[in-house]
């Protein structure tokens, strides 16, 4: 009866052996224990809402989690810097191609940060996510001394915003604020303005005058319109219909006044063949000139023979005898 009780015991510590050693293996894998790095990240801001155990996400994908979460006080800037250390786990990362080397340096240079990110806005709790950033500097605290890598990190859009606004003038904005406050009460209450309802309804109401007459216009206007498109209509279909006679007549004019410039060229010719100088009608005629004048000339003589001696006319002329 006593051996009994002692075998159910042995097998329970056997069974509870098993299951503590199961536990132990699988927080081993899951953990990343096998292969793993250490890895130190320096923020800024805040880091409410960060606990240890947060995971660590490349693009959503968990490669380690949050082990240690330090304050840094500079004494001589008197800055404070957020320092969180986490486990990054090799293994979750599946890589594939032939350069055995590290390759975390290049892809840092290709823009590869780590930024605070929530993970349930009703929590409030944040994670670390690491994505790539190509156009953000390349940021690393040479004032921290730890052993471990350091991952330069990056704002959150929230604090660039808060940046920015501490950076603003405030006094100023509110003075260039106040200015334009006054020149807009200026403007509003200057008597232009004042007037410019009534005037603005003054043109209105001309726009809505000379739109009236414009529509009388266009209702007179329209019949005269389609009368004078009508007459257009029928002067473009006449035309269409005595344009062929029209240009066989003026073809045909065209051909007789080529024909008479011919016949005028030609007669231009045998004009021009009499009045040459080594035509024999020209010949002709100086030869009939000469004979003209030697006439002349004897009448002339006559005349003066009869003028002195009018008795020659019966008798002859003295010198005969």
């Amino acid at each position: 009866m006593s051996e009994k009780p002692h075998s159910v015991a042995i097998g329970a510590f056997v069974v509870g052996a098993l299951l503590i050693a199961i536990t132990v293996v699988i927080f081993i894998l899951g953990s990343g224990f096998a292969n793993r790095e250490k890895i130190v990240m320096a923020f800024d801001g805040s880091v409410k809402g960060l606990n240890v155990g947060a995971p660590v996400a490349l693009r959503g994908v968990q490669v380690g989690q949050v082990t240690n979460i330090n304050v840094v006080l500079d004494a001589d800037s008197l800055d404070l810097i957020m320092l969180v250390e986490a486990d990054f786990y090799e293994d979750n990362i599946k890589r594939v191609g032939k350069n055995p080397n590290d390759i975390t340096e290049e892809l840092i240079q290709r823009g590869l940060r780590a930024q605070l990110n929530t993970q349930s806005l009703l929590t409030g709790l944040l994670y670390i996510q690491l994505d790539f950033h190509p156009n953000s500097p390349l940021t690393l605290r040479r004032d921290i001394e730890s052993p471990y890598f350091q991952f330069p990190t990056i704002p959150t859009d929230l604090e660039r915003i808060t940046r920015k606004l501490q950076s603003l003038d405030i006094s100023k904005l509110a003075d260039n604020l106040e200015s334009v406050s006054e020149g807009l009460n200026s403007l509003v209450n200057n008597a232009s303005m004042q007037n410019l309802p009534g005037n603005i309804q003054t043109t209105l109401g001309s726009l809505t005058a000379l739109s009236d007459q414009l529509q009388q216009q266009l209702a007179t206007s329209m019949p005269k319109m389609d009368k004078l498109l009508d007459g257009a209509a029928t002067t473009v279909a006449s035309a269409n219909t005595e344009l062929p006679a029209f240009s066989k007549a003026l073809r045909d004019n065209l051909n007789a006044l080529n024909d008479a410039v011919s016949a005028f060229e030609q007669v231009m010719i045998d004009v021009e063949g009499v009045v040459s100088p080594d035509s024999a009608t020209t010949y002709q005629l100086n030869q009939a000139l000469r004979e003209l004048t030697l006439a002349g000339r004897a009448i002339q003589l006559l005349a003066k023979t009869l003028e002195e001696q009018p008795e020659a006319l019966l008798r002859g002329r003295s010198g005969d005898k």
